[in-house]
């Protein structure tokens, strides 16, 4: 909502200040000039990168324009599942453990918290890291660093489509001078015809350019931003799952360790400890809505 609304007053302040000051809308409308820049743009976007980023492009925009982000009761079933996973790997035999990460599609507990288990690279995650707690002989520094570099992979996997789309941003106003400068070699050929027409002919042109810069500091670069800080939210869950899981490898409680995991949660969604307590030990969470997946 937030994107359509800054486009809207974007959009308005722009054609409104021109209107305002004795220009006509329809000057403006050159849809052969959107499609010059448009279409260079996009074909130099799919040039540029690889197929996967090209695809997740669409996805990591609708992502950001839905704010499809964890919410808070998506922490608090996060927070539930890995206080049930430590608590059974503290009072619970090997194998009976091995039972929830091999198979976490029918895990009482996983299936017990569908907004985690339904995003499949969290859910691997966490069973790929509990499972060498399990095997018992790693060092708490060496996971740390290990879940480090998942952690800074997965990230920058994600994140390609921001640089993508701000390469795009940064080349959008000289492919506005392109369009320009095909719009000026028309009017050249124009020369003859009357003042009016030639200055239709250049206008015209100029709106080239117009759509470019606008393209670039108007809608490519903020949605790029925008696609960021969406994906920065979303890889937040995994940097959750490190912090508890090694609180409780150097000898936390379950109880303290997920507590660690809290105080990753940014402010704004971070539940408090009594709702922890409700959702990890009272009332485990329960339902169908999703954990908004970083895949």
């Amino acid at each position: 909502m937030g994107v359509v609304i800054g486009l809207l007053i974007a959009v308005a302040c722009i054609g409104g200040g021109f209107s305002a000051m004795g220009g006509h809308l329809t000057v403006i409308w050159q849809p052969f000039e959107f499609i010059i820049v448009g279409g260079a743009a996009v074909g130099a976007y799919v040039v540029a990168n690889s197929t996967k980023v090209v695809l997740d492009t669409g996805r990591a925009i609708v992502d950001a324009a839905l704010a499809r982000v964890p919410q808070r009761d998506d922490y608090l079933a996060l927070l539930g599942l890995l206080f049930a996973l430590t608590r059974e790997l503290r009072s619970k035999p090997r194998n009976e453990v091995e039972g929830h990460l091999d198979n976490p599609g029918q895990s009482e507990i996983f299936r017990a918290y569908p907004r985690v288990a339904r995003n499949a690279e969290l859910t691997l995650f966490i069973c790929d890291y509990v499972r060498l707690i399990l095997i018992g002989n790693a060092r708490s520094y060496e996971i740390e660093a290990l879940m480090e570099e998942e952690i800074a992979t997965h990230r920058g996997d994600k994140l390609k489509v921001y640089s993508a789309l701000m390469n795009m941003a940064d080349g959008l106003p000289a492919l506005g001078i392109v369009a320009a400068i095909l719009g000026i070699v028309k009017a050249m050929g124009a020369l003859d015809q009357s003042p009016a027409l030639l200055g239709s002919l250049i206008g015209s042109a100029l709106v080239g350019t117009f759509t470019g810069i606008f393209a670039s500091y108007t809608v490519v670069a903020p949605l790029a931003n925008k696609v960021r800080a969406t994906r920065d939210a979303q890889a937040r869950v995994f940097v959750i799952v490190k912090q508890t899981l090694l609180a409780y490898m150097n000898g936390a409680l379950p109880q303290i360790a997920i507590e660690h995991g809290r105080k990753a949660i940014t402010a704004a969604y971070r539940p408090t400890i009594d709702e922890v307590e409700d959702a990890t030990t009272v009332n485990a969470p329960r339902g169908d809505s999703t954990l908004r997946e970083a895949a």
